[in-house]
């Protein structure tokens, strides 16, 4: 199935379906120069550098407050077309886990282990090379008033407390202390 024929409501209800407070990280996807990926079975995360070894880290200028970039596996299963795409997103954290901004808003907290991540207010929109990558229908879902809100294109988050991840460690949504 292309992305052109793909059903959106079907997306949005398979990235939906996504455990709310305990989920898995799928991929680790580490965005090397020339639109290169690693994907590495682990990787550290620093609260200075995001992703060690990712291309992020490498950029002057860069903003701490949109290190790590995250992807719903489900959605990206869908519009990858096989799992050798899917690190093409370029997304470094690719979860089972609902990234809807009603279940996890600007300054939610996410637990992998010891790493604590905060989504931020940035928005993670499609660009030109994720519609090369997986089509112009995935990318104008993406950027449909319920592709925002749901997060298909993934979000932001910034490091609280470094650490390392693993394919298949749990993320969970920290609860706030009262």
């Amino acid at each position: 199935m292309t992305a052109s024929v793909l059903d959106a409501r079907a997306l949005l209800d398979a990235a939906r379906g996504s455990p709310k407070d305990r989920g898995i990280v799928k991929h680790i996807v580490l965005r090397l120069p020339n639109e290169q990926r690693a994907i590495p079975p682990q990787a550290r995360l620093t609260c200075t550098g995001g992703v060690i070894g990712d291309n992020w880290g490498t950029k002057a200028g860069r903003s701490t407050d949109r290190q790590i970039s995250v992807i719903n596996s489900r959605f990206l299963q869908a519009i990858a077309e096989g799992a050798e795409r899917m690190a093409l997103s370029g997304d470094n954290l690719v979860v089972d886990l609902d990234l809807h901004q009603d279940n996890l808003p600007a300054g939610a907290r996410l637990r992998i282990g010891e790493v604590v991540l905060e989504v931020t207010n940035h928005p993670h929109t499609g660009c030109a090379k994720f519609e090369r990558r997986y089509g112009k229908a995935a990318l104008d879902l993406t950027n449909t008033p319920e592709g925002l809100a749901a997060r298909l294109r993934g979000l932001l988050a910034r490091v609280i407390q470094g650490g390392e991840v693993q394919i298949g460690d749990t993320i969970h949504k920290e609860t706030p202390h009262a």
